[in-house]
């Protein structure tokens, strides 16, 4: 059995009795045909149209959503099609979403590292006794006034 999700528009100008019925006919249509109604839904209600249908700018809102055998979705916009009161309709195969792609590993989040702030380096031994020689050396070769 496939997932069906059917939208019919109905006209406005229909009493709240009679549009009753006509959601039941179609409800009906449905259970007698072997289907299982998962979700009858009028929450939508009356709304205002994208565009003019038939001189109306306004249409009663109903989302139908049921399982059934691929045949029915045919049988019921025929039933649709032939009702002058119902401004439009559409009916949709819902598909089971499949996921194709593996989810990411979690990487670890590394904390930032303590910034460690060392004294200044000690000058070896070695250099500090260069030092005089490097100056008795540069005072030899410079020229004595």
């Amino acid at each position: 059995m496939n997932r069906y999700e059917l939208t019919y528009i109905i006209d406005t100008g229909l009493e709240d009795a009679a549009r009753k019925e006509l959601i039941e006919k179609y409800a009906e249509l449905i259970k007698q045909n072997g289907a299982e109604i998962e979700k009858l839904d009028e929450t939508w209600g009356k709304r205002h149209l994208a565009y003019a249908i038939n001189d109306m700018l306004e249409g009663w809102y109903v989302l139908v959503t049921f399982k059934s055998e691929s045949d029915l979705p045919k049988e019921v916009e025929r039933n649709l099609q032939n009702n002058d009161k119902i401004l439009r309709y559409l009916i949709i195969k819902l598909e089971e979403k499949k996921q194709s792609v593996k989810p990411r590993a979690a990487r670890p989040v590394m904390a930032p590292a303590p910034a460690v702030f060392a004294a200044e380096p000690e000058q070896p031994e070695v250099a500090k006794e260069e030092a005089p020689q490097v100056e008795a050396a540069a005072a030899e070769i410079a020229p004595e006034e």
